[in-house]
């Protein structure tokens, strides 16, 4: 069971440039400056919910990124589960709080009310299983409409990758979801829970595309935060000028 926290230093690449909404190539250098700045450690989260098609390999993805096992032995996800996954990025301490959505539709109604607040999608999909990924499209619909925050990052994720032997029928399936999340506006990627590829890589990119997010909306916060009081304390102002009642002594 995995409980050390991983280190970033160095901004993790996608699983290709050409397949991904996010050209990021390092860590900007106003969130190097925020990181390099603060006198204290300030702990930052961002909720990620991953959702997709019952038995998709959902649970299985988390588990090997959270604790580095694989059960082969399948168990669905009743209504829903999470994990907090801690990381030290740019030596700031960041958390994942990645939420596991049960797929079956009998969970809908209560796994749907998880997805408020959700600063990032996970969407996966069975590489072996063309149908999970043409319900992605619905998957996605669903949690924009009860996540109810600003753009969420969006990853689409293709399971089960050990299971292709057949090169060809990767790069078929591949392909579809590569225009699956061109569509979508989603960074794609093709990992294996149970050889372990590209589930480490994934998530510590998810980790630091989540990070860059949370420092901008906070420096944004801190522009607008000014403006605010300053406004609020002219209106004051004028307000106790008006209530303000002078007399004029004649001598």
């Amino acid at each position: 069971m995995r409980r050390t926290t991983r280190v970033l230093v160095d901004f993790p690449q996608p699983y290709s440039y050409l397949e991904t909404p996010y050209k990021e190539t390092d860590f900007p250098g106003r969130i190097r400056d925020v990181t390099s700045g603060e006198t204290a450690a300030h702990a930052r989260t961002s909720k990620v919910v991953v959702v997709g098609d019952i038995s998709v390999g959902k649970t299985c993805l988390i588990n090997k990124f959270c604790h580095e096992v694989y059960d082969a032995n399948y168990k669905a996800t009743i209504g829903v589960d999470f994990e907090v996954e801690k990381l030290d990025i740019l030596g700031t301490p960041f958390s994942l709080q990645i939420w596991d959505t049960a797929g079956q539709e009998r969970f809908k109604s209560i796994t749907s009310a998880y997805y408020r607040g959700a600063q990032v999608v996970v969407l996966v999909f069975d590489l072996s299983l063309s149908a999970s990924l043409f319900s992605i499209p619905q998957w996605l619909e669903e949690t924009l409409a009860s996540c109810g925050t600003d753009e969420p990052l969006r990853f689409l994720v293709g399971s089960k990758k050990d299971l292709l032997q057949s090169d060809l029928l990767l790069e078929s399936m591949e392909d579809d979801a590569r225009k699956m999340a061109q569509r979508l506006k989603a960074e794609f990627w093709s990992v294996s829970s149970k050889t372990g590829e590209n589930v480490e890589r994934f998530f510590v990119r998810l980790a630091a595309l989540a990070f860059v997010r949370c420092i901008n909306r906070e420096l944004v916060e801190r522009t607008v935060s000014p403006e605010k009081t300053s406004s609020q304390f002219i209106h004051l102002k004028k307000k106790k000028s008006r209530s303000c009642k002078c007399s004029t002594i004649k001598k």
